[in-house]
Protein backbone atom coordinates (compact mmCIF):
# COMPACT_ATOMS: atom_id res chain seq x y z
CA UNK A 1 0.00 0.00 0.00
CA UNK A 2 1.50 3.42 -1.16
CA UNK A 3 2.22 6.31 1.44
CA UNK A 4 -0.27 10.12 0.85
CA UNK A 5 1.47 11.24 -2.21
CA UNK A 6 0.92 14.57 -1.26
CA UNK A 7 4.21 16.78 -1.64
CA UNK A 8 5.71 17.09 1.82
CA UNK A 9 6.74 20.63 2.41
CA UNK A 10 10.54 19.59 4.92
CA UNK A 11 11.15 21.60 7.77
CA UNK A 12 14.78 23.19 7.79
CA UNK A 13 14.80 23.01 11.64
CA UNK A 14 17.11 20.11 12.96
CA UNK A 15 18.33 18.79 10.03
CA UNK A 16 20.96 16.23 11.00
CA UNK A 17 23.73 14.64 8.62
CA UNK A 18 24.98 10.63 9.78
CA UNK A 19 28.48 11.65 9.86
CA UNK A 20 30.10 9.51 12.92
CA UNK A 21 33.43 9.73 14.31
CA UNK A 22 34.99 8.97 17.77
CA UNK A 23 37.16 11.35 20.05
CA UNK A 24 39.52 9.80 21.96
CA UNK A 25 39.94 11.39 25.23
CA UNK A 26 42.98 11.45 27.60
CA UNK A 27 41.22 8.68 29.37
CA UNK A 28 41.00 6.39 26.67
CA UNK A 29 36.95 6.82 26.48
CA UNK A 30 34.99 7.63 23.41
CA UNK A 31 32.74 9.80 22.46
CA UNK A 32 30.49 9.53 19.37
CA UNK A 33 30.19 12.93 17.00
CA UNK A 34 27.52 14.06 15.43
CA UNK A 35 27.47 17.00 12.16
CA UNK A 36 24.51 18.22 11.24
CA UNK A 37 22.87 18.58 7.35
CA UNK A 38 20.86 16.34 5.56
CA UNK A 39 16.90 15.70 5.17
CA UNK A 40 14.75 13.14 7.18
CA UNK A 41 13.48 10.52 4.39
CA UNK A 42 10.64 7.85 4.84
CA UNK A 43 10.26 4.31 3.14
CA UNK A 44 7.65 2.05 2.71
CA UNK A 45 10.47 -0.54 2.37
CA UNK A 46 14.28 -1.05 4.20
CA UNK A 47 17.27 -2.07 2.28
CA UNK A 48 19.09 -3.13 5.12
CA UNK A 49 22.88 -3.52 5.03
CA UNK A 50 25.49 -5.33 7.17
CA UNK A 51 28.45 -2.60 8.52
CA UNK A 52 31.47 -4.35 8.12
CA UNK A 53 32.91 -2.55 11.07
CA UNK A 54 29.73 -3.26 13.35
CA UNK A 55 28.07 0.11 13.13
CA UNK A 56 27.56 3.08 15.18
CA UNK A 57 26.97 0.58 17.75
CA UNK A 58 31.12 -0.19 18.89
CA UNK A 59 31.16 3.67 19.78
CA UNK A 60 31.10 3.94 23.60
CA UNK A 61 30.27 7.32 25.94
CA UNK A 62 32.86 8.30 28.53
CA UNK A 63 30.24 10.42 30.51
CA UNK A 64 26.16 8.88 30.56
CA UNK A 65 24.56 12.67 30.53
CA UNK A 66 21.92 14.37 28.76
CA UNK A 67 20.15 17.38 27.94
CA UNK A 68 17.19 17.81 30.89
CA UNK A 69 15.09 20.85 29.88
CA UNK A 70 11.21 21.66 31.39
CA UNK A 71 8.26 20.29 29.07
CA UNK A 72 6.92 23.17 27.46
CA UNK A 73 4.03 21.21 25.67
CA UNK A 74 2.63 19.63 28.84
CA UNK A 75 1.87 22.95 30.43
CA UNK A 76 -0.30 23.98 27.62
CA UNK A 77 -3.24 22.88 28.34
CA UNK A 78 -5.67 25.87 26.33
CA UNK A 79 -4.60 27.07 23.45
CA UNK A 80 -6.60 28.64 21.17
CA UNK A 81 -7.82 27.10 17.89
CA UNK A 82 -6.37 30.16 15.91
CA UNK A 83 -2.95 29.43 16.98
CA UNK A 84 -2.57 26.11 17.70
CA UNK A 85 -0.61 25.34 13.99
CA UNK A 86 2.17 27.59 15.00
CA UNK A 87 2.28 26.67 18.65
CA UNK A 88 2.70 23.29 17.07
CA UNK A 89 5.44 23.61 14.97
CA UNK A 90 7.37 25.99 17.57
CA UNK A 91 7.21 23.12 20.12
CA UNK A 92 8.55 20.75 17.82
CA UNK A 93 11.44 23.19 17.02
CA UNK A 94 12.16 23.04 21.07
CA UNK A 95 12.46 19.98 20.30
CA UNK A 96 15.14 20.00 17.78
CA UNK A 97 16.93 22.12 19.72
CA UNK A 98 17.19 19.76 22.28
CA UNK A 99 18.30 17.11 20.24
CA UNK A 100 20.73 19.52 18.57
CA UNK A 101 22.47 20.34 22.05
CA UNK A 102 22.59 17.38 23.38
CA UNK A 103 24.90 15.85 20.32
CA UNK A 104 26.78 19.10 20.49
CA UNK A 105 26.98 17.59 24.31
CA UNK A 106 27.99 14.37 22.98
CA UNK A 107 30.66 15.18 20.41
CA UNK A 108 32.10 17.94 23.06
CA UNK A 109 34.11 15.23 25.64
CA UNK A 110 37.44 16.18 24.66
CA UNK A 111 36.84 20.41 25.17
CA UNK A 112 35.03 19.66 28.33
CA UNK A 113 37.68 17.60 29.70
CA UNK A 114 39.87 20.63 29.03
CA UNK A 115 37.51 23.25 30.29
CA UNK A 116 34.77 22.78 32.75
CA UNK A 117 32.54 25.49 32.30
CA UNK A 118 32.37 24.30 28.14
CA UNK A 119 29.18 22.60 28.68
CA UNK A 120 27.35 25.50 30.57
CA UNK A 121 29.01 28.06 27.51
CA UNK A 122 28.84 26.21 24.84
CA UNK A 123 26.08 24.28 25.70
CA UNK A 124 23.32 25.31 27.97
CA UNK A 125 23.66 29.14 27.48
CA UNK A 126 22.98 28.81 23.80
CA UNK A 127 20.20 26.59 23.98
CA UNK A 128 18.59 28.84 26.72
CA UNK A 129 19.13 31.70 24.06
CA UNK A 130 17.17 29.85 21.34
CA UNK A 131 14.57 28.22 23.84
CA UNK A 132 13.68 31.76 25.37
CA UNK A 133 12.88 33.61 22.29
CA UNK A 134 10.99 30.06 20.99
CA UNK A 135 8.70 30.20 24.17
CA UNK A 136 8.27 33.92 23.57
CA UNK A 137 6.95 32.83 20.15
CA UNK A 138 4.29 30.78 21.61
CA UNK A 139 3.30 33.04 24.14
CA UNK A 140 2.69 35.78 21.52
CA UNK A 141 1.04 33.78 19.46
CA UNK A 142 -1.61 32.40 21.83
CA UNK A 143 -1.67 36.57 23.33
CA UNK A 144 -3.07 37.29 19.88
CA UNK A 145 -5.97 35.12 20.01
CA UNK A 146 -6.47 34.61 23.30
CA UNK A 147 -4.84 34.92 26.97
CA UNK A 148 -1.51 35.11 27.03
CA UNK A 149 0.18 32.11 28.96
CA UNK A 150 2.28 33.10 32.64
CA UNK A 151 5.34 31.54 33.43
CA UNK A 152 6.33 29.78 30.21
CA UNK A 153 9.79 31.92 30.17
CA UNK A 154 10.79 30.23 33.38
CA UNK A 155 10.80 26.55 31.50
CA UNK A 156 13.90 27.86 28.81
CA UNK A 157 16.84 27.11 31.62
CA UNK A 158 17.65 23.50 30.83
CA UNK A 159 20.78 21.40 32.74
CA UNK A 160 22.80 18.16 32.48
CA UNK A 161 21.91 15.44 34.43
CA UNK A 162 23.25 12.22 34.51
CA UNK A 163 21.80 8.71 32.81
CA UNK A 164 20.59 6.98 36.28
CA UNK A 165 22.22 3.91 34.61
CA UNK A 166 24.06 2.63 37.13
CA UNK A 167 27.00 1.37 35.41
CA UNK A 168 28.99 2.87 32.61
CA UNK A 169 30.17 1.33 29.68
CA UNK A 170 33.30 -0.50 28.49
CA UNK A 171 34.89 -0.09 25.53
CA UNK A 172 37.05 -2.70 25.97
CA UNK A 173 34.37 -5.66 26.19
CA UNK A 174 31.34 -6.64 23.42
CA UNK A 175 31.46 -6.89 20.03
CA UNK A 176 29.00 -4.92 17.50
CA UNK A 177 26.11 -4.38 20.07
CA UNK A 178 28.79 -3.24 22.42
CA UNK A 179 27.94 0.13 24.29
CA UNK A 180 24.67 1.04 22.84
CA UNK A 181 22.83 2.89 20.30
CA UNK A 182 26.03 5.30 19.52
CA UNK A 183 26.85 5.42 23.13
CA UNK A 184 23.82 6.73 24.36
CA UNK A 185 22.51 3.47 25.77
CA UNK A 186 21.27 0.41 26.52
CA UNK A 187 23.45 -0.13 29.42
CA UNK A 188 23.29 -3.49 30.78
CA UNK A 189 21.75 -1.98 34.08
CA UNK A 190 18.55 -0.90 32.20
CA UNK A 191 18.09 -4.92 32.10
CA UNK A 192 16.70 -7.49 34.48
CA UNK A 193 15.77 -11.16 34.65
CA UNK A 194 12.18 -11.41 34.34
CA UNK A 195 12.24 -14.53 36.35
CA UNK A 196 13.69 -12.05 39.17
CA UNK A 197 10.44 -10.06 39.62
CA UNK A 198 7.44 -10.03 41.66
CA UNK A 199 4.36 -10.27 40.15
CA UNK A 200 2.98 -6.90 40.35
CA UNK A 201 -0.18 -6.97 37.65
CA UNK A 202 -3.42 -5.45 39.22
CA UNK A 203 -6.77 -4.41 37.47
CA UNK A 204 -9.75 -2.62 39.30
CA UNK A 205 -12.07 -4.77 40.86
CA UNK A 206 -15.53 -4.82 38.53
CA UNK A 207 -18.83 -4.01 39.22
CA UNK A 208 -21.48 -6.02 38.62
CA UNK A 209 -22.73 -3.29 35.84
CA UNK A 210 -19.15 -3.59 33.90
CA UNK A 211 -18.80 -3.73 30.50
CA UNK A 212 -17.22 -7.03 30.24
CA UNK A 213 -17.05 -7.44 26.48
CA UNK A 214 -14.18 -7.61 24.05
CA UNK A 215 -13.82 -6.36 20.60
CA UNK A 216 -10.72 -7.51 18.82
CA UNK A 217 -9.30 -5.73 15.53
CA UNK A 218 -6.42 -7.53 13.48
CA UNK A 219 -4.35 -4.97 11.52
CA UNK A 220 -1.18 -6.95 10.75
CA UNK A 221 2.39 -6.42 12.41
CA UNK A 222 3.79 -3.83 9.79
CA UNK A 223 4.51 -6.01 7.01
CA UNK A 224 4.23 -3.12 5.00
CA UNK A 225 7.37 -1.91 6.44
CA UNK A 226 5.71 1.64 6.65
CA UNK A 227 8.05 3.81 8.92
CA UNK A 228 8.44 7.53 9.22
CA UNK A 229 9.60 9.78 12.18
CA UNK A 230 6.65 12.32 12.12
CA UNK A 231 4.37 12.54 14.51
CA UNK A 232 1.01 13.53 13.26
CA UNK A 233 -0.54 14.27 17.06
CA UNK A 234 2.27 16.00 18.68
CA UNK A 235 4.01 17.75 15.48
CA UNK A 236 1.06 18.21 12.80
CA UNK A 237 2.68 19.79 9.80
CA UNK A 238 6.72 18.93 10.87
CA UNK A 239 8.61 16.29 9.34
CA UNK A 240 10.88 14.56 11.72
CA UNK A 241 8.68 15.43 14.43
CA UNK A 242 9.05 12.40 16.52
CA UNK A 243 12.82 12.37 16.37
CA UNK A 244 12.07 8.29 16.45
CA UNK A 245 11.21 5.78 13.83
CA UNK A 246 7.88 4.36 14.08
CA UNK A 247 5.81 1.43 13.06
CA UNK A 248 2.60 1.85 11.78
CA UNK A 249 -0.86 -0.59 11.72
CA UNK A 250 -4.07 0.70 9.90
CA UNK A 251 -4.20 3.50 8.08
CA UNK A 252 -1.51 3.53 5.63
CA UNK A 253 -1.92 7.77 5.12
CA UNK A 254 -0.21 8.25 8.38
CA UNK A 255 2.45 11.14 8.23
CA UNK A 256 3.16 14.67 9.70
CA UNK A 257 0.96 16.15 6.99
CA UNK A 258 -2.06 13.52 7.36
CA UNK A 259 -5.35 15.71 7.91
CA UNK A 260 -8.76 13.73 8.59
CA UNK A 261 -9.73 14.01 5.18
CA UNK A 262 -6.54 11.68 4.17
CA UNK A 263 -7.06 9.30 6.93
CA UNK A 264 -10.90 8.88 6.52
CA UNK A 265 -9.91 8.24 2.21
CA UNK A 266 -6.65 6.39 3.69
CA UNK A 267 -6.34 2.46 2.93
CA UNK A 268 -6.05 0.39 5.60
CA UNK A 269 -3.82 -2.70 6.74
CA UNK A 270 -7.19 -3.85 8.85
CA UNK A 271 -8.94 -6.88 7.94
CA UNK A 272 -12.07 -5.63 8.65
CA UNK A 273 -12.17 -2.09 6.67
CA UNK A 274 -14.70 -0.22 8.58
CA UNK A 275 -11.49 0.39 10.80
CA UNK A 276 -9.12 3.11 8.98
CA UNK A 277 -7.35 3.77 12.63
CA UNK A 278 -4.41 4.71 12.69
CA UNK A 279 -1.97 2.79 15.21
CA UNK A 280 1.39 3.55 15.54
CA UNK A 281 4.62 3.18 17.84
CA UNK A 282 8.45 3.47 18.64
CA UNK A 283 10.54 0.60 16.66
CA UNK A 284 12.46 -1.83 18.73
CA UNK A 285 15.61 -2.35 17.59
CA UNK A 286 18.61 -4.86 17.90
CA UNK A 287 22.02 -3.51 18.34
CA UNK A 288 24.01 -5.81 16.57
CA UNK A 289 25.99 -3.05 13.85
CA UNK A 290 22.77 -3.41 11.04
CA UNK A 291 22.55 -0.58 9.06
CA UNK A 292 18.97 -0.33 8.17
CA UNK A 293 17.68 2.16 5.82
CA UNK A 294 17.78 5.41 8.20
CA UNK A 295 21.17 5.00 9.19
CA UNK A 296 21.99 8.53 7.48
CA UNK A 297 18.84 10.17 8.10
CA UNK A 298 17.21 12.06 11.26
CA UNK A 299 15.40 10.09 13.25
CA UNK A 300 17.15 6.86 12.65
CA UNK A 301 20.93 6.45 12.60
CA UNK A 302 22.10 9.98 12.55
CA UNK A 303 19.99 10.88 16.16
CA UNK A 304 21.23 7.78 17.85
CA UNK A 305 18.70 5.68 16.54
CA UNK A 306 20.45 2.54 15.11
CA UNK A 307 20.44 -1.30 15.01
CA UNK A 308 17.89 -3.82 13.20
CA UNK A 309 14.74 -3.09 13.05
CA UNK A 310 12.92 -5.96 14.99
CA UNK A 311 9.13 -6.18 13.51
CA UNK A 312 7.17 -7.69 16.40
CA UNK A 313 5.87 -11.63 15.42
CA UNK A 314 2.54 -10.67 16.93
CA UNK A 315 0.53 -7.59 17.63
CA UNK A 316 -3.10 -7.50 19.29
CA UNK A 317 -5.63 -4.86 19.32
CA UNK A 318 -8.18 -5.18 21.87
CA UNK A 319 -10.95 -2.88 23.20
CA UNK A 320 -12.34 -3.43 26.49
CA UNK A 321 -14.79 -2.29 29.24
CA UNK A 322 -15.23 -0.38 31.71
CA UNK A 323 -15.02 -1.88 35.25
CA UNK A 324 -17.62 0.23 36.50
CA UNK A 325 -20.01 0.84 34.00
CA UNK A 326 -20.93 0.74 30.09
CA UNK A 327 -18.93 2.62 27.73
CA UNK A 328 -20.24 5.10 25.00
CA UNK A 329 -18.78 5.39 21.35
CA UNK A 330 -15.70 7.14 20.57
CA UNK A 331 -15.76 10.17 18.65
CA UNK A 332 -14.03 9.64 15.00
CA UNK A 333 -10.89 11.15 14.76
CA UNK A 334 -10.10 10.86 18.87
CA UNK A 335 -6.42 11.20 19.25
CA UNK A 336 -4.48 9.52 22.05
CA UNK A 337 -1.44 9.35 23.40
CA UNK A 338 -0.21 6.88 25.87
CA UNK A 339 3.19 7.33 27.82
CA UNK A 340 5.32 9.76 27.45
CA UNK A 341 8.04 9.76 24.88
CA UNK A 342 10.94 12.08 27.03
CA UNK A 343 9.36 10.32 30.66
CA UNK A 344 13.14 9.59 31.27
CA UNK A 345 13.66 13.77 31.83
CA UNK A 346 10.32 14.66 32.57
CA UNK A 347 9.48 12.20 35.16
CA UNK A 348 7.09 9.37 35.67
CA UNK A 349 3.86 11.28 35.62
CA UNK A 350 2.54 10.33 32.48
CA UNK A 351 4.92 7.00 31.72
CA UNK A 352 2.94 4.26 30.81
CA UNK A 353 5.47 1.66 30.00
CA UNK A 354 4.80 -1.87 30.28
CA UNK A 355 7.40 -4.83 29.75
CA UNK A 356 7.08 -8.35 30.52
CA UNK A 357 7.68 -11.90 28.90
CA UNK A 358 5.30 -14.63 27.45
CA UNK A 359 4.53 -16.85 30.62
CA UNK A 360 5.28 -14.06 33.01
CA UNK A 361 2.73 -11.10 32.35
CA UNK A 362 1.38 -11.06 35.98
CA UNK A 363 5.30 -9.18 36.34
CA UNK A 364 5.13 -6.02 34.38
CA UNK A 365 8.11 -3.65 34.26
CA UNK A 366 7.91 0.16 33.71
CA UNK A 367 12.00 1.39 33.84
CA UNK A 368 13.65 -2.18 32.63
CA UNK A 369 13.61 -4.05 29.62
CA UNK A 370 13.35 -7.37 30.94
CA UNK A 371 15.53 -10.23 30.00
CA UNK A 372 13.26 -13.46 29.09
CA UNK A 373 14.40 -17.08 29.82
CA UNK A 374 14.57 -19.28 27.14
CA UNK A 375 11.24 -20.51 25.14
CA UNK A 376 9.72 -16.96 26.54
CA UNK A 377 9.24 -14.62 24.26
CA UNK A 378 9.47 -10.18 24.81
CA UNK A 379 6.44 -8.15 25.30
CA UNK A 380 5.60 -4.90 24.96
CA UNK A 381 1.86 -3.77 26.68
CA UNK A 382 0.23 -0.63 26.28
CA UNK A 383 -3.01 0.30 28.16
CA UNK A 384 -4.44 3.49 26.41
CA UNK A 385 -6.77 6.31 28.58
CA UNK A 386 -10.65 5.02 28.54
CA UNK A 387 -12.38 8.18 29.61
CA UNK A 388 -12.98 10.94 27.38
CA UNK A 389 -14.38 14.59 27.99
CA UNK A 390 -17.34 14.42 25.86
CA UNK A 391 -16.19 17.30 23.92
CA UNK A 392 -12.95 17.27 22.53
CA UNK A 393 -10.94 14.45 20.05
CA UNK A 394 -7.65 16.21 20.81
CA UNK A 395 -6.35 18.71 23.29
CA UNK A 396 -3.58 21.49 23.62
CA UNK A 397 -0.82 18.85 25.37
CA UNK A 398 -2.87 16.34 23.87
CA UNK A 399 -3.77 14.82 27.21
CA UNK A 400 -6.48 16.80 29.18
CA UNK A 401 -9.00 15.34 26.51
CA UNK A 402 -8.94 12.23 27.95
CA UNK A 403 -8.14 10.06 31.10
CA UNK A 404 -7.33 7.19 33.05
CA UNK A 405 -9.95 5.35 35.13
CA UNK A 406 -9.00 4.89 38.39
CA UNK A 407 -6.97 2.21 38.68
CA UNK A 408 -8.65 0.71 41.97
CA UNK A 409 -12.56 1.22 41.16
CA UNK A 410 -12.74 1.95 37.14
CA UNK A 411 -14.08 4.87 37.64
CA UNK A 412 -13.72 7.44 35.47
CA UNK A 413 -13.03 11.42 36.94
CA UNK A 414 -16.01 13.59 37.12
CA UNK A 415 -17.11 15.13 33.63
CA UNK A 416 -15.92 12.05 31.96
CA UNK A 417 -17.17 9.37 30.23
CA UNK A 418 -15.85 5.64 29.84
CA UNK A 419 -15.00 4.56 26.30
CA UNK A 420 -13.50 1.21 24.92
CA UNK A 421 -10.10 0.86 25.67
CA UNK A 422 -7.80 0.01 23.17
CA UNK A 423 -5.20 -2.59 24.79
CA UNK A 424 -1.92 -2.68 22.35
CA UNK A 425 0.05 -6.03 23.00
CA UNK A 426 3.01 -6.48 20.76
CA UNK A 427 5.51 -9.70 20.86
CA UNK A 428 8.46 -10.13 19.93
CA UNK A 429 11.22 -12.95 18.90
CA UNK A 430 14.46 -11.36 20.47
CA UNK A 431 17.24 -13.77 22.10
CA UNK A 432 18.33 -12.27 25.67
CA UNK A 433 20.97 -9.95 25.60
CA UNK A 434 24.45 -10.67 27.48
CA UNK A 435 25.34 -8.30 29.92
CA UNK A 436 28.64 -9.74 31.44
CA UNK A 437 30.57 -8.54 28.12
CA UNK A 438 28.20 -5.39 27.24
CA UNK A 439 25.87 -6.98 24.84
CA UNK A 440 29.40 -8.30 22.53
CA UNK A 441 27.97 -11.92 22.16
CA UNK A 442 24.02 -11.12 22.42
CA UNK A 443 23.38 -7.90 21.90
CA UNK A 444 21.10 -5.52 23.85
CA UNK A 445 17.63 -4.67 22.34
CA UNK A 446 16.20 -1.17 22.49
CA UNK A 447 13.13 1.10 21.87
CA UNK A 448 13.71 4.02 19.95
CA UNK A 449 13.94 7.73 21.43
CA UNK A 450 14.70 11.33 21.30
CA UNK A 451 18.25 11.32 21.52
CA UNK A 452 18.54 12.77 24.99
CA UNK A 453 16.20 9.97 26.43
CA UNK A 454 18.96 7.45 26.33
CA UNK A 455 16.64 4.79 24.97
CA UNK A 456 15.37 4.22 28.74
CA UNK A 457 12.57 1.54 28.82
CA UNK A 458 10.28 3.93 30.64
CA UNK A 459 9.85 5.86 27.38
CA UNK A 460 7.81 3.64 25.42
CA UNK A 461 4.57 5.04 24.36
CA UNK A 462 1.67 4.25 21.85
CA UNK A 463 -0.33 6.64 19.67
CA UNK A 464 -3.74 6.42 18.24
CA UNK A 465 -6.42 7.92 15.94
CA UNK A 466 -9.52 6.12 15.97
CA UNK A 467 -10.96 5.99 12.37
CA UNK A 468 -13.82 3.57 12.45
CA UNK A 469 -16.60 4.29 10.68
CA UNK A 470 -19.76 4.47 12.78
CA UNK A 471 -21.41 1.02 12.10
CA UNK A 472 -18.18 -1.01 13.21
CA UNK A 473 -17.92 1.72 16.27
CA UNK A 474 -21.62 0.72 17.18
CA UNK A 475 -20.63 -2.52 16.73
CA UNK A 476 -17.87 -2.47 19.26
CA UNK A 477 -20.11 -0.67 21.66
CA UNK A 478 -22.31 -3.38 21.52
CA UNK A 479 -19.89 -6.12 22.06
CA UNK A 480 -18.31 -4.73 25.25
CA UNK A 481 -21.75 -3.80 27.04
CA UNK A 482 -23.32 -7.30 26.14
CA UNK A 483 -19.97 -9.35 27.24
CA UNK A 484 -19.64 -10.83 24.29
CA UNK A 485 -16.15 -11.82 22.27
CA UNK A 486 -16.01 -10.17 18.81
CA UNK A 487 -13.50 -9.82 16.21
Amino acid sequence: MRRNARKRTKSTSGKVIAALAALTLGGGGLVVVNVYASAHETSGGNTVKRSSEGGAGQAVASQASTVDCPDVGSRLEQTPAGARAQVDKELALLDSQISEAYQRLRSSGRAMAQDSGFANNAVLGPLKDKRTATIERIATAIDRVGDRPQGLESLAACTLRGSDSGQEQDQGQGGPGAGGQQGNGPVAADFVDITKVRPNATAPRKSRNASRGTFTTQCGVNENKLYNSDNVIVAPGVDNGAHHTHDYVGNQANDAFADNQDFANGETTCRNQGDKSSYYWPVLRLQDGTEEFDAGQQGGGAEGNTGRILTASQVTLDYVGNARGKVVAMPKFLRIITGDAKAFTNGTANANAAWSCTGFENRQLTDKYPICPEGSRLVRTSKFQSCWDGRNVDSANHRTHVAYADPRTGACPSGFRAIPQLVQRLVYDVNAPSLDDNGGSSPFYAVDGFPEQMHKPVTDHGDFVNVFDARLMNKMVRCINTARQCR
